[in-house]
């Protein structure tokens, strides 16, 4: 037991809390979850952005042909908002520090075949993960 004339210490909870409001957000993230494409094809317009900063990024993913562009560009658009808005981080110093694509559920579907027999189509999808974090 404590005595009396020991401050006691505030519970876990509340220190988190003023850890958090103490130190300065230097990142931002946002996440895209449940994405119909193939975790595969989406990781090859990641693996291009990744390390660049926020503007060669946008001007990468906006010269791609591929159909994962246009979603990591929503992505990325997303967490330097989150960035500008939230942690207050301006839009020159960001840069795409940590950006994955994680296997997501897979929709099974039934694709009939002769003589009677069947096979299975899975449709995948994907999680997609973009931070940014400031250069300072």
């Amino acid at each position: 037991m404590a005595t009396e004339n020991q401050t006691k210490r505030p519970k876990r909870s509340v220190q988190h809390k003023q850890q958090q409001q103490e130190t300065e957000f230097k990142e931002a993230r946002a996440i895209a979850r449940y994405v119909r494409i193939s975790p595969r094809k989406a990781r090859c317009v990641v693996n291009a952005i990744r390390g660049k900063s926020v503007d060669e990024a946008f001007q990468i993913l906006q010269m791609s042909p591929k159909k994962a562009s246009r979603l990591v560009e929503k992505v990325l658009a997303s967490a330097v908002a989150n960035a500008e808005n939230n942690a207050k981080l301006s839009r020159e110093n960001l840069y795409v520090s940590h950006c994955v694509v994680d296997d997501g559920p897979r929709m099974k579907r039934i694709w009939m075949r002769g003589r009677g027999r069947a096979d299975i189509i899975q449709r995948r999808m994907c999680h997609i993960t973009v931070v940014v974090r400031s250069k300072d």
